[in-house]
């Protein structure tokens, strides 16, 4: 393991930050999570990019290390990795003047999970998510993640591996960590970044990829009744890539060709982009 907090080293058995910083306190801060192959990170641009974005729109970008600071850490992070997860995390900072707790830039890998070749997803609601609803914080990573995990916790006590969101409405969002997909006749369906969802780099991907493959990708609203009439369901995550969805409820799915087909050239893309073929 290997931690660096503000590019020092950090013991990983000590590793900490201040009990004031309002990323304990109040969740105040954002994110990032890469998949690292062979020691490589994926796609290391567009998720800076996209801390960027989300820094921003806190109002904490002034407060991140250089861009390049940061790209340096996570490449020496992920070869000490090798196959792993490698966390970007930015925090607040204290608000008590009297305490010194500065942001802070934190960088370490972990250990990635047990990868399945499929999973079931349960339906839960999602009352908090903006669900189109136009707010200031819509589509940024930031680290308040209490209801998705909560969402995780109630799909898995209903017998599902993870969750995916419905909004007051009834319409198909993401999942708590991934966002989601299906085919209906052929033609690939994802909901649309103009509910709120998070902007996905694995979706980024794969509608780069339908479209070099001559897939047909419309981004849609839907409610979850879509499902009733999809062939195949798939999720795209930063970690699980494109994954087949078997169940969704009580909707039974087949592991289908365009899901394979996607998930082959994911595959394919990050390998190759990360010399790890």
């Amino acid at each position: 393991m290997r931690v660096l907090i503000d590019g020092r080293e950090a013991d990983p058995t000590t590793a900490s930050i201040s009990v004031f910083d309002w990323g304990v306190v109040r969740g105040d801060g954002c994110f990032e999570a890469l998949r690292s192959y062979s020691g490589t990170a994926f796609a290391v641009d567009q998720h800076l990019d996209r801390l960027w974005n989300s820094a921003s729109v806190l109002g904490m970008d002034s407060e991140l290390p250089a861009r390049a600071s940061i790209a340096d850490w996570i490449a020496a992070v992920a070869a000490d990795g090798g196959d792993c997860i490698v966390r970007v995390i930015a925090t607040r900072g204290g608000a008590d003047a009297q305490v010194d707790a500065p942001p802070k830039l934190i960088v370490f890998w972990e250990t990635l999970p047990d990868l399945p070749d499929s999973i079931s997803l349960g339906e839960v609601s999602a009352p908090w998510h903006s669900g189109g609803f136009p707010w200031q914080l819509a589509g940024v990573k930031g680290l308040s993640y209490g209801p998705n995990m909560a969402a995780v916790r109630m799909a898995r006590a209903a017998g599902c591996d993870d969750a995916v969101l419905i909004s007051r409405e009834g319409i198909i969002l993401e999942g708590p960590t991934h966002s989601v997909g299906w085919v209906v006749d052929g033609v690939v369906e994802t909901p649309s970044l103009d509910l709120g969802i998070l902007s996905s780099i694995t979706r980024t991907v794969m509608l780069e990829i339908a479209a070099d493959l001559e897939i047909e990708v419309r981004e849609v609203r839907h409610p979850v009744s879509r499902l009733d009439v999809a062939q195949e369901v798939f999720i795209l995550s930063t970690v699980r890539e494109v994954l087949s969805v078997t169940r969704v409820g009580d909707r039974i799915f087949e592991r289908g060709p365009l899901t394979a087909r996607l998930a082959g050239a994911f595959h394919q893309r990050v390998r190759a982009a990360t010399h790890s073929i």
